[in-house]
């Protein structure tokens, strides 16, 4: 993948409307991942109203434009992948979350590569962790992209138990955890591609809420 350089909606007239349009609405940046999950009925099926329409209303151009930016637009331009089941993108964000190069959207790549579920988000998921398993000193996504790998494929998974139990053991801000997070990483990752599923489906103003 060839990086290109990251723009800043506060110096580009093209990417600052999408974010005042996708992003930044209810704060929408802050809540996509684990916060969806704690949210009360109401605001769950509101929050999922809003974000359907954005996946349906959003342009391929636009979501390109998204994942260019920052860490905000680059979480929501994956949620927006996600929910549109929008597989075009899939190289993309794999592509994004190999390279790394910003912090807090890896659990949406992961969420959108464990949603598509193929052969190939297999394969996407095991190169990343194939190279940060190796690269202990760096506390990325490693636990939530094990998470999502063995929800799409537990045969894949285990071929790389030895990389991940070795990293478990080296990397210094694990060692104070005193337990392997990898189990609940799945069900973490199981709930977010039920919520993906769920807004989809547009059943997110009928339902009682995440659970």
């Amino acid at each position: 993948m060839i990086s290109v350089p990251m723009r800043d909606p506060r110096e580009d007239p093209e990417l600052l409307p999408l974010v005042h349009r996708y992003v930044l609405p209810g704060r929408r940046y802050l809540k996509l991942g684990g916060p969806l999950l704690r949210m009360e009925e109401d605001e769950y099926g509101r929050f999922l109203r809003a974000l359907r329409e954005d996946a349906g209303a959003v342009s391929a151009e636009e979501i390109g434009v998204l994942l260019e930016g920052g860490w905000r637009e680059r979480r929501t331009a994956a949620w927006l992948v996600a929910v549109g089941g929008r597989t075009e993108f899939r190289e993309r964000v794999g592509g994004l979350l190999l390279e790394s190069e910003v912090c807090c959207a890896g659990l949406a790549y992961a969420v959108v590569l464990a949603g598509f579920g193929t052969g190939r988000d297999a394969e996407l998921l095991a190169a990343y962790l194939e190279r940060y398993l190796r690269r202990p000193a760096l506390g990325y996504d490693q636990a939530v992209v094990w998470g999502a790998l063995l929800h799409v494929d537990r045969d894949r998974a285990a071929a790389l138990d030895g990389l991940w139990r070795k990293w478990l053991r080296t990397a210094p801000h694990m060692r104070h955890r005193g337990e392997d997070p990898g189990p609940g990483c799945p069900s973490l990752v199981r709930r977010l591609c039920a919520v993906v599923e769920e807004c989809a489906e547009g059943a997110g103003g009928d339902t009682p809420g995440p659970t």
